[in-house]
């Protein structure tokens, strides 16, 4: 007797809908699974024979044949335990439940209980929209699952659970309403004393998702000033936040019950992190750190000590915002829209700008240290900031510091009017602006031509580096709620270009 059931596969982020199905044939014992399967699926026999008779099922010695169509494709994970075990049942007449074909995923312990897996949410949207109405998930998935609107969800915890699935015993489970809360977290802006030009550089950063590299002597502030970054992001969109959340998933990154992701995430890799790391892939392609921090903020703390060919990497991806992994098992593209903040010494003893401490390091060192940055690296970078050392009187002040809250309300309504701006198009914020829309947005008088005309063949900056001023001086426009861009908010993006200016003195 042949008996059919409904999963679905991961690839990437992208799920397919996968048909299970159970055939017993004539011949001595065995169990075969076909439909390219990996090993885990092959593993799966195993798995699936101790969880039905720990849960009070038998398993009978016949010669199984379990079929994964579409077969032209490569299967992976351990989703499919659930679906071949009650197809199992049903074809050895264990169970009656009725022909209704409710798509399942899970793992099975060697007890019974269904084991959460990755990738829930991308499933779960895949099969809405395949036409599926239902889904089951273990216990743990049922929050991301449920996100998806239009979709009855109905989660379990064992094998017989699923049984009083078909049998209308148990509720479909529903998503909490989608409500942005305020930033909760522990860093905030009003912790950071003097740095006045840091702090108005990062809020630009934030208002218009620009990528920018901080660097300045040892204990100047500058991480200190990168990890209180999230303090003024807003909260994601609920369509930012489900991608992110498809992300996190597949990644094996959210917590049990977690539903979707509402704050950006931060990402923070060590300069010693490979490309592969960084970027994804392996055997089987895998999210990277700049996918999980998609929508959010990818922190590289000393920036310059990372390998050349992981910030190699990174040319892509900054580009693009996405990244395309190709293996011999096949291509998967993830995407990677995320704001890159970096921070670096300015040499090796990190004293070249310090005004009270001397380098020690040769002007031929101090020159080629940021050598090890390509210039593609650099150009694709908007802003790049000196952080000098904080003098004394200033830390020892009295008086408070801008709040996170009043400089997130004033980003929120910078991003506001980007939203506003490019109503109907796929680019977010100002630094994701195409050529046209450059030209478009960010129409500068005569005046402000000549002073951007004559910067640009002094600073020697390329074609990318000139249009990345003209979206920096249209975020700053924004944030001074200016319709048109002034010379003054030029010039501030010009001042934000100051790396090598500083280098050549």
């Amino acid at each position: 007797m042949i008996s059919q059931g409904i999963s679905c596969a991961v690839n990437g982020i992208d799920a397919y809908v996968v048909e299970v199905e159970v055939d017993i044939i004539s011949g001595l014992p065995g169990f075969t699974i076909v439909g390219l399967p990996d090993s885990t699926i092959k593993e799966s026999k195993d798995r699936i024979r101790s969880a039905l008779e720990n849960s009070g099922f038998e398993f009978p010695p016949k010669n199984y044949v379990v079929n994964l169509a579409p077969a032209g494709f490569r299967k992976q994970g351990v989703n499919f335990d659930l679906p071949i075990a009650l197809s199992i049942l049903k074809s050895t007449g264990q169970t009656d439940v009725d022909d209704e074909q409710i798509p399942m995923v899970g793992e099975l312990a060697l007890d019974g209980r269904v084991k959460p897996v990755q990738g829930v949410i991308c499933m779960a949207i895949a099969l809405f929209r395949g036409g599926y109405k239902k889904m089951i998930v273990p216990w743990e998935n049922r929050m991301e699952a449920a996100e998806v609107e239009g979709l009855a969800v109905f989660p379990v915890k064992k094998i017989r659970d699923v049984l009083d699935v078909f049998k209308g015993n148990i509720d479909r489970c529903n998503a909490e309403p989608y409500n942005c809360e305020e930033y909760a977290g522990g860093y905030n802006f009003r912790e950071v004393r003097g740095q006045e030009t840091a702090k108005r550089a990062m809020e630009i950063a934030a208002a218009g998702h620009h990528n920018i590299l901080l660097y300045g002597p040892p204990g100047s502030g500058k991480t200190m000033l990168a990890k209180r970054i999230l303090s003024v992001l807003p909260e994601l969109t609920r369509e930012q936040a489900i991608s992110t959340t498809m992300i996190h998933s597949v990644g094996g990154m959210l917590r049990e019950g977690q539903g979707l992701v509402r704050r950006p995430p931060l990402r923070a890799p060590h300069h010693t992190a490979s490309d592969v790391a960084l970027v994804g892939g392996g055997r089987i392609p895998s999210v990277g750190e700049i996918s999980l921090a998609h929508n959010g903020v990818l922190f590289l703390d000393e920036f310059v000590e990372f390998r050349n060919n992981v910030l190699q990497a990174l040319r892509q991806p900054l580009e693009d915002s996405e990244i395309t992994v190709s293996r011999a098992s096949g291509t998967v593209s993830f995407p990677a829209d995320f704001m890159l903040v970096a921070s670096s010494n300015p040499c090796q003893c990190g004293y070249y700008f310090d005004r009270e401490i001397p380098c020690r390091c040769s002007e031929q060192k101090v020159r080629s240290y940021f050598q090890k940055i390509s210039g593609p690296i650099l150009d694709r970078i908007d802003m790049e900031v000196l952080v000098g050392r904080v003098p004394y009187g200033d830390l020892m002040a009295e008086g408070s510091e801008e709040d996170s809250g009043v400089i997130r309300q004033r980003v929120s309504e910078a991003r506001a009017l980007q939203h506003s701006r490019f109503s109907g198009s796929t680019t977010a914020y100002n630094s994701r602006m195409n050529n046209d829309e450059v030209k478009k947005f960010c129409v500068i008088d005569m005046e402000t031509e000549k002073i951007l005309e004559t910067a640009i063949m002094r600073m020697h900056l390329s074609a990318r580096s000139f249009f990345r001023i003209l979206k920096v001086a249209r975020t700053i426009a924004d944030l001074d709620e200016s319709g048109n861009i002034g010379k003054q908010h030029v010039l501030e993006a010009l001042s934000y270009k100051n790396l090598q200016r500083n280098y050549d003195i």
